[in-house]
């Protein structure tokens, strides 16, 4: 936290020697916190490093180095920001499972509860009913969504569905389409529900597990585990084929018609 400061003070550091510097991140809200972490190094026999006067420090030397009096460089500087982004706890949600017959198309929506968002001043909604997304993106398995409806100022969510590889998340990326709909607030128990269309059009069996991953931009993140199924699609047509006699050929033709080129 800004407000915070810690000082580690005397670690010596041999050549070619490494420094672990801990940092412990413990969230207490689902925001994003941001600190930097300052390393500053001086030699332990207190002598400077010499720089030739004639070369001008740049702008980025200067804010990394501290000038002795007399001219040295008495330390560097190295300065590295953090951010810090809380995750739900696991928990023992119930998997989403989107089944579907290939070849066929389902329509399912999925809810998903956001707890422990701690709502500002400009982030509590006017009524405590339902509000509508109002968004013209079309469905995909990846969004930014603006909720406006009954708000003071704008609060977004990002949303994305990840597989276990970036094959099969290109696959879902064809099959799947993700829709955010609706948001319910519930004030008192601090749990925003996100309310997903979520449309599952298989073409071929298959089984894929995926997580939909939820961010808020204020930093929190919250993950829910889903899973698609494709079952044996219908069967396309029945073949009757009749005999013209004892160990003689039939024959019966038919048409595939393939749906790409």
């Amino acid at each position: 936290h800004h407000n915070n400061l810690l000082y580690l003070t005397g670690n010596q550091l041999a050549p070619r020697k490494k420094l672990d510097i801990p940092v412990l991140f413990t969230p207490d809200t689902m925001k994003m916190y941001e600190a930097v972490v300052v390393i500053h190094v001086m030699r332990k026999n207190g002598e400077n490093w010499p720089y030739e006067d004639t070369v001008e420090l740049n702008k980025d030397l200067k804010s990394s180095v501290t000038l002795a009096e007399n001219g040295g460089i008495q330390g560097i500087l190295w300065i590295y920001p953090v951010h810090g982004i809380p995750e739900a706890p696991p928990q023992k949600l119930v998997r989403a499972v989107i089944r579907c017959r290939a070849r066929q198309r389902v329509e399912r929506r999925v809810e998903v509860p956001l707890t422990g968002i701690v709502p500002c001043a400009n982030d509590v909604p006017a009524a405590r009913n339902s509000t509508r997304v109002n968004t013209n993106k079309p469905a995909n398995t990846q969004g930014v969504v603006q909720v406006t409806d009954g708000f003071s100022a704008t609060v977004e969510f990002l949303y994305e569905l990840q597989s276990q590889s970036a094959e099969m998340k290109s696959q879902l990326g064809d099959l799947v389409g993700m829709h955010l709909i609706e948001r319910q607030w519930d004030t008192e128990r601090g749990i925003v529900t996100l309310i997903f269309n979520i449309v599952f059009a298989p073409n071929k069996p298959m089984r894929s597990e995926a997580t939909l991953i939820v961010q808020h931009t204020t930093g929190g993140v919250w993950k829910f585990p889903m899973l698609f199924i494709a079952t044996e699609p219908e069967v396309d047509d029945v073949i009757n084929i009749e005999a013209i006699g004892l160990n003689k050929e039939s024959i019966v033709g038919f048409k595939l018609t393939s749906q790409t080129r």
